[in-house]
């Protein structure tokens, strides 16, 4: 019981100790509640330094770009019903586009494109800018403006099936050697289908082109035997100029892989396929 009283016996020191520690804890406690019950005002909020805020927005905004989706260059000719959904094109949009494609023919132009499918200004404006038609494409456009430049009499046009070597000579830039090889290159196709064709020739720039498609035009196609993609062996297959045997094999391979071709633009997932000359190459092949 004495030791128990003894717990609470203070000697002077000890009172003033409790004392002042007690004051403490009050004035602490009320500057808590003054502070709680009363907040900052404007004046007083923190101010943030302006390049820390800037290298802020600056890291949040390189995130975002991170996280966006990548908007890639594609050809309006081969978009397909879920692409063109994405697109915010309507089925009866892109009906007409498929109809169109089914005759064979192609859209080579943003105007053309419109045309075909009936699309909206605002919607053009949107999407066109991701458009991306073949090269091919270019070189023909750039044929033409050079023509309605450069030409000053009217030139009579040669069939560019039955133009012989000698006649080719006479365009700046084909001798004797391009010449020639021009015409093996026509035998190997069985005759050009198209304008286009004259710039897959070896050796032949494309300026040179340009100056002989003011003067040599298919105008009259050969009749040619379609390539069925989905029965011809690796053989049949790598008789076509732009088909070697290593791809004519990477072909049957999908195809046993995969099952037969729906589409010919399906050539496209073959590994390795040169997707810059399909339209090329779909000349020449059926399903």
């Amino acid at each position: 019981m004495n030791n128990f009283k003894s717990h609470f016996k203070f000697n002077k020191h000890e009172r003033s100790g409790i004392f002042f520690l007690l004051l403490l804890i009050a004035i602490l406690q009320g500057v808590y509640f003054y502070i709680k019950a009363k907040p900052f005002n404007e004046e007083s909020k923190v101010v943030v330094d302006a390049l820390v805020q800037s290298q802020l927005d600056s890291l949040r905004l390189l995130a975002l770009k991170k996280d966006a989706t990548k908007t890639f260059s594609f050809n309006p000719n081969y978009i397909s019903d879920y692409k063109g959904y994405n697109l915010g094109m309507t089925m009866e949009e892109l009906d007409r586009l498929f109809t169109f494609r089914k005759t064979g023919k192609f859209v080579n132009s943003v105007e053309e494109f419109q045309q075909v499918t009936q699309i909206s200004d605002s919607l053009l404006k949107v999407i066109s800018p991701s458009f991306k038609f073949p090269e091919w494409v270019q070189k023909k456009k750039a044929t033409k403006t050079y023509s309605k430049i450069g030409l000053k009499k009217a030139i009579r046009l040669t069939d560019l099936n039955v133009a012989t070597a000698k006649d080719l000579r006479v365009i700046n830039g084909i001798g004797e050697k391009l010449s020639e090889r021009i015409i093996k290159f026509r035998d190997r196709l069985g005759g050009f289908l198209v304008d286009e064709q004259l710039f897959d020739v070896y050796g032949l720039e494309p300026e040179v082109v340009q100056r002989a498609l003011l003067q040599f035009k298919v105008i009259d196609s050969p009749s040619i035997q379609k390539i069925n993609i989905n029965k011809a062996t690796v053989k049949e297959m790598s008789r076509l100029v732009y088909i070697n045997r290593n791809l004519a094999e990477r072909i049957v391979s999908y195809r046993e892989q995969n099952g037969a071709f729906d589409s010919l633009d399906k050539l496209l997932n073959v590994d390795s396929f040169p997707k810059e000359r399909i339209d090329r190459i779909k000349l020449y092949l059926t399903l």
